[in-house]
């Protein structure tokens, strides 16, 4: 393996920088600066912290992923996923355990880059993906139906079921202001890319919103109107920064939830990075991506911020509106932190029903109901772990849904792979016409008396290798040589290797004879580093079936 190169694309970028990139980059940054303040205020909230968190994290995250990452055009912050993981983390362990969570989970991307496993998460299920993904949208959805329609609530219980009975039992307090903010937004945001590309439909919704309950509070004596201001107070400047105290049982405590966030952060940001590099015909550093991730989520949770990851809807952003290097994403950075220290307090007027509205349109575009359902139309495995994926997201937790997610997609993998390795036994003639190894010297090989060719298809590996043991005792009968093909097997593990050692000693015990045939390299050197060839010898390992049936033929002939 090459060594990690710390080589962030803003530096390769920056050589050949001109003013017009610059100009376009400086538009693009501003845009995305803007669109990025609503919903970094709406995910704080909705993850259990103070709205100044989320945009914090915008801010420091943000910076780092632009400046750090592997990707051109990557725009990097809070997003909707990790909301659930974010408000379980500071249920069980409080803002505390999420800050050393979230430094943990950095640590973990950064590895991941530097041995530069960023190629791996591409092979994570799409099932899962679209499992865990809906799953989330479905619970974001759930923990606003408080705020949309103000409903008089004191505490909203955690758990999804018992969520929805809480609501139903409360819906009765049900405030018709709040709830025409909430629709009201939601309808702004869904019409608005009708009239415009560029402003968001969600500062739109804000806008208006924020300004219609303060005319209406002010002037028409309507205070049912929760905002931002009536359940957090707001600071507008930029805490000091402070390392948690981080001892080893906390560490041993927290891990869980830190592979969890390093997880879902590295396949959202790689695939908001692979997106982007199909608009923009480019190609990102998926390891120093994740290095960059890495860093932004060591920095953030020292000044108080929340997990970050690449956000696609705002990279999308970023690149339709012009963007095309990480300067874009520095430059959105900086505008958020202009606004964050000068516009904040204007935030305390925001309706919450207005921010839930926001974050409806969230949920529902993460939903990918339409991919949803077309998975459900594939072969039964795949709609196995769709399933299981999304309901244990929404009835428990996104780490158990990842883990057993993950285990039940490879069990079925390893099925899968179990099921195209065939084992077969030839005892009378090869036809040549079929057989890739064999030499054109005649137009059938006969295998002579007191010979069985055994014929291995596919992986020798754990799942394969108790199937072979079988078909060796159905057999029943004890030949004097037997020939095992390994033409077709492209790798062998230790379970396989055991296996065969095991079916060889047996069988030198029994007084046959064991010859290999068509073992190719990579078998060959697996085999000869774990010293199976001082059992076997090497001798007995032929090139193909002719060279094996000859040297059979001179084994019984002695």
């Amino acid at each position: 393996m090459k060594g990690f190169k710390f080589k962030p694309t803003l530096y390769t970028m920056l050589k050949n920088y001109k003013k017009e990139t610059f100009a376009a980059d400086c538009m693009a940054g501003i845009i995305v600066g803007i669109v990025a303040l609503p919903l970094a205020i709406a995910f704080a909230i909705a993850s259990g912290v103070s709205p100044e968190k989320g945009i914090i994290t915008a801010i420091v995250a943000g910076f780092a992923i632009s400046a750090f990452g592997g990707s051109r055009v990557q725009i990097g912050g809070p997003t909707g996923a990790f909301i659930v993981i974010i408000y379980g983390i500071i249920q069980q362990y409080g803002i505390e355990g999420l800050t050393i969570a979230t430094i943990l989970a950095g640590v973990f991307l950064i590895l991941l880059g530097v041995f530069h496993l960023g190629t791996i998460i591409k092979y994570i299920p799409y099932p899962i993906v679209v499992g865990f993904t809906s799953g989330i949208a479905l619970t974001i959805f759930t923990t606003q139906i408080k705020d949309l329609f103000g409903l008089s609530i004191a505490k909203v219980p955690a758990d999804f079921i018992e969520k929805w009975g809480v609501y139903a039992e409360n819906f009765h307090t049900i405030d018709g202001w709040s709830t025409l903010v909430g629709v009201l937004s939601v309808v702004i945001i869904a019409l608005t890319p009708r009239f415009s590309k560029k402003i968001p439909g969600s500062l739109i919704a804000i806008i208006v919103m924020t300004i219609g309950a303060y005319l209406l509070k002010t002037y028409a004596g309507i205070s049912s109107i929760e905002t931002i201001g009536d359940r957090f107070t707001i600071h507008s400047e930029l805490p000091d920064a402070e390392v948690p105290v981080m001892t080893w049982e906390i560490i041993k405590e927290l891990i869980s939830p830190a592979i969890t966030i390093a997880v879902l952060g590295a396949i959202e940001s790689l695939l908001s990075a692979t997106v982007a590099d199909g608009v923009i015909g480019s190609k990102h550093d998926s390891n120093q991506e994740l290095v960059g991730q890495g860093i932004a989520n060591i920095v953030s949770p020292l000044f108080g911020g929340i997990p970050a990851t690449g956000a696609i809807a705002r990279t999308m952003t970023n690149i339709n509106n012009g963007g095309r290097t990480p300067v874009a994403g520095l430059i959105h950075a900086a505008v958020l932190l202009l606004i964050f220290l000068f516009l904040m307090p204007l935030a305390q007027y925001i309706p919450m029903a207005c921010l839930a509205g926001v974050l409806v349109i969230v949920s529902y575009n993460m939903s990918e109901w339409r991919t949803f359902k077309q998975l459900l139309k594939n072969p039964k495995s795949d709609v196995t772990v769709l399933l299981i994926t999304f309901i244990l997201t929404v009835i428990f937790d996104l780490t158990i849904a990842i883990e057993i997610g993950l285990v039940i997609a490879c069990l079925l993998c390893m099925r899968r792979m179990a099921e195209t390795t065939q084992v077969s036994v030839i005892t009378d003639e090869i036809d040549p016409n079929v057989e890739s190894d064999v030499e054109l010297h005649e137009e059938h090989l006969m295998i002579p008396d007191g010979v069985e060719v055994y014929e291995i298809n596919g992986p020798y590996f754990f799942g394969i290798a108790n199937r072979f043991e079988e078909v060796m005792q159905q057999m029943g009968d004890r030949p004097k040589v037997r020939i095992i093909r390994m033409r077709k097997v492209p790798f062998i593990d230790s379970t396989g290797i055991h296996n065969l050692t095991n079916f060889c000693e047996i069988s030198q015990r029994e007084h046959i004879h064991i010859i290999l045939s068509g073992v190719n390299e990579k078998v060959h050197a697996t085999l000869k580093k774990s010293n199976f060839y001082r059992l076997l010898g090497e001798e007995n390992i032929c090139p193909n079936i002719n060279v094996a049936l000859e040297k059979a033929q001179r084994f019984i002939a002695e």
